[in-house]
C-alpha cells in the first residue's frame, strides 16, 4: 500500500494500515486469552500445556509466545484483562444514571455484576490462580481492583455527604458489593436454576440498601430497583 502525503487533519493509507494492524492484533489477543481462560478452567493453571492453549485456540504454540513470553504472563493478562473491563466500564455506565450518588451506585452495582456475568469463566480463574503470580503481579491486581472501586467509593461518599446513606465505611461498604457480584460467578451453579441476572441484581441490592441508606430514604430506593 503506498502512504500519501500526510496534512493535518487527513487521515493516511500508513493510518489505516495502522488502525487494521492494531485491529487485528487485538482480535488475536482476545482470542488467545479466550482460550487460555478455558484451559485454565478445565485443567488448572499448573497443569497447562502451552500445547493445549494453541490447540483451543486453534493457532501454533509459536503465536502465543509472540503475544506472551511465558504461561504467567497469559495468567496475568487474563487477571487483568477482566479487571480493565470493570475499571472502564463502570464510570460510563455510573453516569447515564444522573446526579443521585445511590442511584450511580446502584448502576455501578448493576454493571459491574454484569460484566461479572459475561466473564465468570475469567473471575473464579482470578480467585483460584492469582495467588500463583509473583509479587510484581499481585501487586498489580490490587491497584487496578483499587483503580475498579474508585467510582463506586465516590458516590458512596457523595451519598453519605448528601445524607442519603448512613455514616459507613466506605471501603468496607463498596468491597462488599464487588463481593456480592462476584458470587455471581463463584455460585453460579447454585443462583442460576432460581435466578436470572437482573433477579440476582435486584435481590442483592434488596440485601445491601438496607444497611447503607438511611431509613426514612430506604423505601423510595428499593421501588426504584
Amino acid at each position: 500500500m503506498t502512504a500519501v502525503t500526510r496534512s493535518s487533519g487527513t487521515t493516511t493509507s500508513v493510518d489505516v494500515a495502522e488502525a487494521v494492524r492494531a485491529v487485528r492484533a487485538s482480535s488475536r489477543r482476545r482470542q488467545l486469552l479466550d482460550a487460555a481462560v478455558v484451559v485454565m478452567g478445565r485443567t488448572g493453571f499448573h497443569q497447562m500445556s502451552m500445547q493445549a492453549l494453541a490447540d483451543e485456540a486453534q493457532v501454533s504454540v509459536g503465536l502465543f509466545y509472540k503475544y506472551f513470553g511465558s504461561k504467567e504472563d497469559i495468567l496475568l493478562a487474563a487477571i487483568v484483562d477482566i479487571l480493565e473491563a470493570f475499571r472502564d466500564q463502570l464510570q460510563p455506565a455510573m453516569d447515564t444514571a444522573g446526579d443521585d450518588p445511590v442511584m450511580q451506585l446502584i448502576a455501578g452495582f448493576r454493571q459491574y455484576t454484569t460484566i461479572v456475568d459475561e466473564n465468570r469463566d475469567a473471575v473464579v480463574l482470578t480467585y483460584r490462580e492469582s495467588r500463583t503470580l509473583d509479587a510484581a503481579g499481585r501487586d498489580r491486581i490490587k491497584e487496578l481492583e483499587v483503580q475498579t472501586s474508585a467510582p463506586m467509593r465516590d458516590a458512596t461518599t457523595a451519598a453519605i455527604d448528601e445524607g442519603l446513606m448512613s455514616s459507613v465505611d466506605v471501603d468496607l461498604a463498596v468491597f462488599d458489593l464487588m463481593m456480592l457480584a462476584h458470587g455471581w460467578a463463584l455460585k453460579h451453579w447454585h443462583f442460576a436454576p432460581d435466578y436470572g441476572l437482573d433477579a440476582y441484581i435486584a435481590a442483592q441490592l434488596r440485601f445491601a440498601l438496607p444497611a447503607l441508606l438511611v431509613p426514612e430514604k430506604l423505601g423510595e430506593y428499593l421501588s426504584r430497583i
